[in-house]
């Protein structure tokens, strides 16, 4: 299988953009949640925030996958 250049520049370009929104939805979500969900999880191993936390993660990966997908 033959790989060009415009498909795999456009590869990566989505997978960039993929990842912008998701960390733009991870910060949207800290701010509108109170408290700090990083927090949350890592120190004082709040396992209901870290599932809420891989929901929203879920859910943004497979809007982006539909939009990407057309």
């Amino acid at each position: 299988m033959v790989t060009t250049i415009p498909a795999l520049l456009s590869t990566l370009l989505y997978a960039g953009v993929g990842m912008l929104v998701f960390v733009a939805g991870f910060v949207i979500l800290d701010l509108l949640t109170p408290g700090k969900l990083w927090e949350e999880i890592e120190q004082k191993q709040n396992v209901a925030v870290a599932i809420f936390a891989g929901a929203v993660a879920i859910g943004l990966a497979i809007i982006v996958a539909a939009a990407i997908h057309g």
